[in-house]
C-alpha cells in the first residue's frame, strides 16, 4: 500500500486527499477523539480542534464522525467506528443483518467466490468475506473504491476482498462462482423508481446475472412484480418489521418464478412457487392479523390466510382475520373486542367510558391521520387500547382491541 500523505496536506476540494489524510496517524487519532462527540456542540468542538490540527483535517474528521454515528444503526458500533463512509454510502449500504443473511444463502450453496458489482463502501463485500467467500468488489467512483478498500483493511478482511475501481460493465465475471449486483437507485433528484433508470439498468444487471452460475440482484422493495423476469426467484426481506430490500436470485439452487418473504432476525420464511389464488373474504372474527410488510410486498398474504385458517376482511385490504389464535413471526396479532362503523364521536365516547389514556392507532385503507385522531379523542385514564381504522367489506370501520401477547 502507498504511504499515506501527512494530515496537513488534506485538501477539502480534493476528496481523495481529504480521505487519505483521515487515514494518517493524526487523522486516526482525531477520529478516535471524536467518537462520542455531540453534534449539537460541533462549532465549539471545531474551534477547539483547529487550534492544534489543520482546519481541513478537522472539517473532514467531523464529517466522518457524523457519518460513523449514523452508520451505527446499520453496522453496529463495533464495526461503524472502525469503518469509513461517504454520505451516499451510509444511505445506500445494506444493513449488516440483511447482508449477512444474503451472504449465508450463497455460502450454503457452496459459493466460494463472488464478483460484487457496484460495491459501494463495501458492506456486502464484508458480509460475503465473513461468510468465507472471496470477493472482487468493483465500483467506478475512485473515492468509493478507496473507502471500500479501507473498510476491508480496517476489519481484517483484505485477504478475501480485492477492490477494483472500474466500470462494472467491463468486468469479466466468468472466473467467479456468483455475481452480486447492487445498482445505484438514487440520482441527482433523489430515489429512482424506474428499474431501467438504475445505474446500471436492471436489464443489464439481469443479463449479467444470467451469465453466471448463480447471482443476486438487490433492488428496491417497491419494484413492480411485472418488472421481475420469469428466470428469477424474488425475495423480499424485512428486519425488525421494516422492509429493507428485494433480491432477485438466479441460477442453481433457486426457483424461477417463486416469491419469498423472509423476516429477520427470526428468519421466518413464507414462499410460493407462483401467484397464489385469491383468498376468501368474510366477517371480522375474534382475531386480526397484520402481515409483515415483506409478506405483503411478496403478494403472500394468501399464505397467511391459509395457515391461520382465516379470511380477509376486505378483498383490497391486507388484514387477515380468524376465529382462533394464530401465532407467527410473519404477523402481528390483535384480539378484537369491538367493531363499529367509522364515527369519531362514537369512538370518543367509547374510549372515555373505558378510561383509555393510551391509544395505539393502526390504519390501512383509511385517510385519517393517527396523530389527528389521538388529538381529537382527548384521552384520559389508566387503560390502553388499539384502534384499527380500515375497511370491512368496503365500509369504513373501526376495530377496537389489544395486541396478543406472546408467551
Amino acid at each position: 500500500m502507498n504511504a499515506l500523505p501527512p494530515a496537513d496536506q488534506a485538501d477539502p476540494a480534493d476528496p481523495l486527499a481529504a480521505f487519505a489524510a483521515l487515514r494518517s496517524p493524526e487523522g486516526a487519532a482525531l477520529l478516535d477523539e471524536l467518537r462520542d462527540h455531540d453534534p449539537a456542540r460541533e462549532l465549539a468542538t471545531a474551534t477547539r480542534l483547529r487550534r492544534t490540527h489543520p482546519a481541513a483535517l478537522v472539517s473532514a474528521a467531523l464529517g466522518q464522525a457524523r457519518l460513523r454515528q449514523r452508520a451505527v444503526a446499520k453496522f453496529g458500533a463495533a464495526d461503524a467506528y472502525r469503518m469509513f463512509f461517504t454520505p451516499d454510502g451510509v444511505e445506500q449500504a445494506t444493513r449488516t443483518s440483511v447482508a449477512g443473511y444474503r451472504a449465508e444463502r450463497f455460502a450454503e450453496l457452496g459459493v466460494r467466490s463472488v464478483a460484487d458489482l457496484c460495491c459501494g463502501i463495501g458492506g456486502d463485500a464484508i458480509a460475503l468475506a465473513r461468510a468465507g467467500i472471496s470477493v472482487l468488489a468493483v465500483d467506478r467512483d475512485p473515492l468509493t473504491a478507496q473507502v471500500a478498500r479501507a473498510n476491508a483493511e480496517a476489519l481484517g478482511l483484505q485477504d478475501l476482498v480485492e477492490v477494483r475501481c472500474a466500470d462494472v460493465t467491463e468486468i469479466d465475471t466468468s472466473p467467479y462462482d456468483a455475481v452480486f449486483v447492487d445498482p445505484a437507485r438514487r440520482g441527482g433528484r433523489g430515489r429512482i423508481f424506474d428499474p431501467e433508470a438504475y445505474s446500471p439498468p436492471l436489464s443489464w444487471a439481469t443479463g449479467a446475472a444470467l451469465k453466471a452460475p448463480r447471482a443476486a440482484l438487490k433492488i428496491a422493495p417497491g419494484v413492480p412484480h411485472e418488472a421481475i423476469g420469469p428466470q428469477a426467484e424474488a425475495e423480499w426481506i424485512s428486519d425488525g418489521g421494516d422492509v429493507k430490500e428485494a433480491v432477485l436470485w438466479f441460477g442453481e439452487g433457486f426457483t424461477p418464478g417463486a416469491f419469498r418473504a423472509t423476516l429477520l432476525p427470526s428468519r421466518t420464511t413464507l414462499v410460493s412457487d407462483g401467484p397464489l389464488p385469491a383468498p376468501p373474504v368474510g366477517p371480522v372474527g375474534r382475531y386480526l392479523h397484520e402481515p409483515d410488510g415483506a409478506v405483503i410486498r411478496a403478494h403472500l398474504v394468501a399464505r397467511v390466510v391459509e395457515r391461520c385458517g382465516g379470511r380477509l376482511i376486505d378483498e383490497t385490504i391486507a388484514y387477515v382475520t380468524s376465529d382462533t389464535p394464530y401465532e407467527s413471526d410473519a404477523t402481528a396479532a390483535y384480539e378484537i373486542t369491538d367493531q363499529l362503523p367509522f364515527n369519531m364521536k362514537k369512538l370518543k365516547a367509547l374510549l372515555r367510558e373505558r378510561q383509555v389514556g393510551v391509544l395505539t392507532v393502526k390504519k390501512r385503507g383509511s385517510a385519517v391521520e393517527p396523530e389527528e385522531l389521538r388529538r381529537k379523542m382527548k384521552l384520559q385514564g389508566p387503560h390502553a387500547a388499539t384502534v384499527i381504522l380500515t375497511r370491512v367489506a368496503g365500509a369504513p370501520t373501526m376495530l377496537i382491541g389489544q395486541p396478543v401477547k406472546r408467551p
